[in-house]
């Protein structure tokens, strides 16, 4: 079994400690950004549609259906604060796929990957202009993503019509770690995740929707209108909108499609003009290198490096707990391996370190669905790609709720359902051999092993 070029070249662990001594424990994203509170829900309230989640999907499911139809009446109800959990924790990558990467969608409905590559860059580019009529302040760049090789097996998958060979790679960013790369200029868009989240929130406002805060729902029923039940209060609706993301699903039948699976990233302090000239970047690109256990990373619009990926953590029994975020080897092996890729960086400190939980699914992307007789729909299982595609998945709830035939219904995406993870303990013992096989795999030349082949075999098909 071979080594990986992140053990092969490890910088000392005073390196490491040092540059970890003083983080702060919290998403550098929310951190940076003053919010708007909104109400908590008291008494009832009636609305044509309730949406359930204020996070991305649930953002967009509200702002699309008001701009369908402004007279709509529309209430969001949000557990937490808006925008507070993945929608404020991730890395700010807006990718137009919405299949998790062409392979995925490839593997899975070849007939329609072409359709579905065109309606994923409507979707971007219906973002982009979305966040530019409404003047939103989301520190967006249609920047694109480049994928990097940095082990030699790897550089036969980064050839076609974007290929950067060793000498144009690491022109494009210094890191003696690259040894060729794929760009794609016009597929991805670099957002200030919470910035994204706390505009979405302003424009529905602005709009006519209704958002309340700190507002848990515990409840959905009703076989016609429907009541959704919280906490303080109810909301009776004539159609529902479920947004929940990676938390408990209202509907029974999708308590087993996801689970939880902890991501973690670090933030540096903002680069000196000598440390960016030392790195490169002048391209501003989002970067991912191409391993099962692979590292995305970015600049902000202050020029700080966000490094985060490799450790997927699964808890038995798939609880969303805040003391998972807090796992020092995750934040040193993160630290270890972004001084591999920049050892130039060498007594840069990061400043924030944090962790969210992805809601993974067997097919490594979103899937939907109605229920109590078309009333009620549901988006989920974004598998950490849902920043661009939850305004899409925000359009397929809402034609569906209309009972609309319009190009993404037809979707066999949208009309098929991934495979549903077994219960515990099985849950635990699958995620966790699939982990340690990824993992053995990085480390064989990317080569698959037989329980891997089986699982691509029957549909669960995990790649990254």
């Amino acid at each position: 079994m071979g080594t990986t070029v992140f053990e092969r070249r490890q910088p000392s662990a005073s390196v490491i400690e040092r540059a970890l001594e003083n983080t702060v424990h919290a998403a550098f994203w929310l951190d940076d950004i003053e919010r708007t509170a909104y109400p908590t829900l008291s008494g009832e309230v009636r609305a044509d549609l309730a949406i359930v989640g204020g996070g991305y999907a649930g953002l967009w499911t509200a702002i699309r259906a008001k701009e369908r139809d402004p007279q709509r009446s529309v209430v969001l109800l949000e557990a937490n604060r808006v925008g507070w959990a993945a929608s404020g924790r991730n890395g700010g990558f807006c990718e137009a796929s919405l299949t998790h990467g062409e392979e995925n969608g490839r593997n899975r409905w070849p007939d329609e990957l072409d359709l579905l590559e065109r309606l994923g860059l409507e979707n971007l580019d219906g973002i982009q202009e979305t966040v530019q009529r409404y003047g939103m302040d989301v520190d967006w760049e249609r920047t694109g993503q480049m994928s990097v090789a940095v082990e030699p097996h790897q550089v036969p998958w980064m050839e076609g019509d974007d290929f950067l060979d060793q000498a144009a790679v690491q022109a494009e960013v210094a890191s003696p770690t690259y040894l060729a790369g794929s760009w794609d200029r016009e597929g991805c868009a670099m957002v200030h995740p919470a910035k994204l989240a706390f505009e979405l929130a302003r424009v529905a406002t602005e709009l006519g929707v209704q958002i309340f805060e700190r507002t848990r729902v515990t409840g959905l029923s009703g076989r016609g209108v429907q009541t959704v039940t919280a906490e303080t209060g109810s909301v009776v609706a004539d159609q529902v909108a479920l947004a929940t993301n990676v938390f408990p699903s209202l509907l029974k039948r999708n308590r087993l499609m996801t689970v939880p699976v902890y991501d973690y990233a670090l933030m540096t302090e903002p680069l000196s003009a000598e440390q960016y000239d030392a790195i490169g970047w002048k391209n501003r690109q989002g970067l991912a290198d191409s391993a099962n256990q692979f590292h995305y990373y970015r600049l902000s619009a202050d020029n700080r490096i966000l490094f985060g990926g490799y450790d997927a953590v699964y808890h038995f029994g798939g609880k969303v707990r805040e003391e998972y975020e807090e796992r020092p080897e995750s934040y040193r092996k993160l630290a270890s391996h972004f001084f591999t890729t920049f050892p130039q960086l060498e007594g840069l400190r990061f400043t924030h370190r944090w962790a969210g939980a992805i809601d993974s699914c067997s097919r490594f992307c979103a899937f939907f669905g109605t229920a109590r007789g078309g009333r009620v729909a549901y988006a989920t299982g974004f598998t950490g790609l849902g920043v661009g595609a939850t305004r899409f998945a925000a359009d397929v709830m809402l034609d569906e709720l209309a009972g609309l035939d319009t190009e993404r219904t037809r979707l066999e995406m949208v009309r098929t359902k991934p495979i549903p993870f077994p219960p515990e303990p099985a849950a635990s013992i699958g995620v966790n051999l699939v982990r340690a096989a990824m993992n053995q795999a990085d480390h064989n030349e990317g080569r698959r092993n037989l329980f891997l082949r089986s699982l691509d075999a029957v549909g669960m098909g995990f790649d990254s």
